[in-house]
């Protein structure tokens, strides 16, 4: 089945009893035994597995090509897990540029059990000078957050499989629509369903997705199920139901950014658009071989620093200046206050999550804040 397909039917089952198209809700924290001590219905207890998160397991799973999918309740969970899952000393290469939640996680909750090194993913020779002998996981983001830098995941993966080290990539900005990291030889795909998937901003969630059921993959199924961190009945099926339009969002998505891309990239007040599918992106040649779209996020660079860029986010009208993205509703941030001291993002940057409103109007609305400054 074709993408759109799976988004719509992969996750949903018609209920056997009332015959119901739409897979009801079940919120039962506990399933009956047969007489003979098992579980006729394939449950036992909703920690372990429920209905709806099997359903929203297996869209996953179908809709990036893996054999395999675990749903948590938040992208942090599922990122946080393969942390876990790996053997205490185990030396992570992670993104210069990332989500700063998840490297907070890396810095402080597995400070003095792993060692992590941040390279610039980019460029492959400082990611080979990165390796250990105790390295064990490569971890990518691409596009990155928030810089929209862009990793040749084919190149990293042959680097990894030389010296028998797993990759996972953090596929949330481009979603399985417009990048597949498995079948470009990636072990594990993350996935904040928060996003894009959920697409709402109405559902906390997130994701991994294996390429094969190894021993590896048997141990975040154990680290899923002993530690909790599992979505509710209700989060599951607001993300199945969200998965159903994704595809069709995401087109949206991406073509109302690249339109903005192209007005920011020849506006006067703004230095610099960090956007892949803009020609001038260092990237750009990377995404036409390995992605199928841009995606809805970018980034830019307000003239006059920070104070100038501070305005353009109080005076927007239709854009919402709120944490989050992959929403069908624009978003614009500024990156820097929320990251906090020490933070490397410039702090005239601006973060947009572009909605699926229409396009002409989002300009509009920054062109009149941009004129204010």
């Amino acid at each position: 089945m074709k993408i759109e397909t799976i988004a719509i039917h992969a996750g949903n089952k018609i209920d056997s009893a009332s015959k119901a198209v739409i897979q009801p809700i079940s919120l039962s924290t506990t399933f009956e035994r047969g007489a003979d001590g098992g579980f006729p219905g394939g449950y036992i207890y909703t920690r372990a597995d429920n209905p709806n998160r099997s359903s929203l397991e297996q869209v996953l799973y179908q809709l990036e090509g893996g054999a395999d999918a675990c749903a948590f309740s938040s992208g942090n969970a599922a990122g946080g897990c393969v942390f876990q899952a790996l053997e205490p000393g185990s030396h992570i290469i992670a993104p210069a540029d990332m989500y700063h939640g998840l490297r907070n996680q890396i810095n402080e909750v597995f400070k003095g059990i792993h060692e992590v090194t941040y390279a610039d993913m980019t460029d492959l020779p400082a990611v080979e000078k990165a390796l250990r002998p105790s390295t064990k996981l490569i971890w990518i983001e691409t596009p990155s957050n928030p810089l929209l830098k862009i990793t040749d995941i084919k190149a990293l993966v042959e680097i990894a499989r030389k010296n028998n080290i797993m990759v996972a990539c953090d596929n949330t900005f481009a979603t399985p629509l417009f990048q597949r990291p498995l079948e470009l030889g990636c072990d594990l795909v993350m996935h904040s369903t928060t996003k894009y998937l959920g697409g709402h901003s109405d559902v906390l969630g997130g994701a991994l997705i294996t390429r094969e059921k190894n021993d590896f993959w048997k141990r975040i199924r154990s680290i899923q199920e002993l530690s909790g961190a599992v979505p509710s009945p209700l989060d599951c099926y607001l993300t199945v139901r969200g998965i159903k339009t994704f595809p069709y969002r995401m087109r949206a998505h991406a073509a109302n950014a690249q339109k903005i891309a192209h007005y920011l990239h020849e506006h006067p007040n703004v230095e610099r658009v960090y956007y892949p599918g803009l020609e001038g992106h260092p990237g750009h040649d990377i995404v036409m071989q390995q992605m199928h779209g841009s995606g809805g996020m970018l980034s830019f660079l307000v003239k006059g620093g920070i104070t100038q860029a501070l305005k353009v986010a109080n005076n927007v009208k239709i854009f919402t200046q709120a944490t989050s993205l992959g929403g069908v509703e624009s978003l614009l941030e500024h990156r820097a206050s929320i990251e906090g001291p020490g933070t490397k993002t410039p702090q005239n940057l601006l973060r947009v999550s572009v909605g699926i409103e229409n396009a002409d109007d989002l300009i509009a609305d920054l062109d009149q804040a941009l004129k204010l400054t």
